[in-house]
């Protein structure tokens, strides 16, 4: 048997470690996560808003196609002897090692990250309060749309140097602008914010806005385990990887999703779901074929859409050319709720589905516009 250790339980951890054991009757895959509950990322603005989410075990979900799950914090990666260290002194072997660990948004003191279970505690206590989102990308309108219709008495400030739903084409972003309107959410672009205190952001020319909370959604931490092994990594601590997704100075690990630096004809691509499951999907389809005695074939990959909630009632979907940058076709209002939800939920499906999901079902290879060398 070889041992296939996998380093995540998100939604790209999840997707390798199933799909190298529904392939290969001689892997022993073992899973590794802190928690034993699988987090819904795409869905966390929904639990700052007070939403309740199905209680999702991993151990559940994966233990029927034969994976091990083991519940601890991985505290270190002895390359030399293909062993990872945990927190509490136990290690585990691998011969293939999985590296899916993700990132998490930067904290800042004074201010809320969306995952911060302490988030939604503070909404409920602070019903007519101002909550202060800082950042204008997918996560802060989210919240912020999230937020404000369940709140409808709270005032939410939505903060950002860039305008909303900038990457999206004309009318996907009137039609977003619309409904931060709708909303009441007040938005104010082109600042910076130099300083988050207890009860206010100071911004550039030290001129303070008042809140009662803070929500920061700007900035990506990647975890330095990959770094601190001496496994080469770009100058954000991501495992930097050849084109079949394996690390250039260790072969024998694997990286994936937010935790890697992949390059595509079009750039490096940036940490999505819509990329991180295709990423999975390749690589167990890859170990797949090393324990069959075949090399692994180039990764592809090509964006789709900008899928974005803006609350529970409206959502708008710009899509997109391979390289992430808009078409002329959006969706939005009813049919673009539909679609989020389906891509929400199609992870957990995944995951459920008693066969091993082709690579190819799960994204776009990016066609004529990510020619790869």
């Amino acid at each position: 048997m070889t041992d296939i250790l996998v380093l995540g339980a998100g939604y790209t951890g999840m997707m390798a470690a199933l799909g190298i054991a529904r392939r290969s009757k001689t892997a022993r895959v073992t899973l590794l996560n802190p928690s034993t509950r699988f987090t819904e990322r795409l869905r966390q603005h929904q639990v700052a808003a007070g939403q309740e989410l199905g209680n999702h075990q991993i151990p559940q979900l994966v233990e029927p196609a034969g994976v091990r799950f083991v519940k601890g914090w991985a505290a270190g990666i002895d390359t030399q002897r293909r062993r990872v260290v945990l927190s509490d002194g136990r290690d585990l072997p691998y011969d293939t090692l999985v590296y899916a660990i993700g990132s998490s948004t930067q904290a800042v003191n004074y201010a809320f990250t969306i995952d911060d279970p302490q988030l939604a505690a503070h909404l409920r206590d602070h019903p007519t309060g101002v909550l202060t989102v800082c950042g204008a990308g997918l996560t802060g309108i989210e919240a912020a749309t999230e937020v404000a219709e369940a709140y409808p008495r709270m005032r939410v400030r939505l903060i950002s140097r860039g305008e909303p739903g900038s990457m999206m084409g004309p009318k996907a972003r009137a039609h977003l602008m619309r409904a931060l309107d709708r909303l009441d959410i007040e938005v104010r672009t082109g600042v910076n914010v130099t300083k988050v205190l207890p009860d206010a952001i100071e911004l550039d020319g030290s001129e303070l806005v008042g809140t009662d909370g803070t929500l920061w959604t700007t900035g990506v931490r990647v975890a330095p385990l990959a770094a601190q092994a001496g496994i080469t990594t770009d100058d954000t601590g991501r495992v930097v990887v050849d084109s079949t997704l394996r690390s250039v100075s260790h072969p024998e690990i694997y990286a994936i999703g937010d935790a890697a630096a992949i390059r595509q004809s079009y750039g490096v691509i940036h940490g999505t779901c819509q990329s991180g499951i295709p990423t999975a999907a390749h690589t167990a389809e890859s170990i797949a074929r090393q324990l069959r005695g075949k090399a692994p074939q180039p990764f592809r990959f090509g964006y789709l859409h900008q899928p974005v909630s803006l609350g529970r009632k409206d959502a708008v979907i710009q899509f997109t050319y391979a390289d992430d940058t808009p078409r002329r076709w959006y969706l939005k209002g009813m049919a673009a709720i539909m679609y989020k939800e389906a891509v929400s939920s199609s992870p957990l499906t995944f995951y459920r589905s008693r066969m091993a999901i082709p690579a190819r079902m799960t994204g776009l290879t990016g066609g004529r516009r990510n020619r790869l060398a």
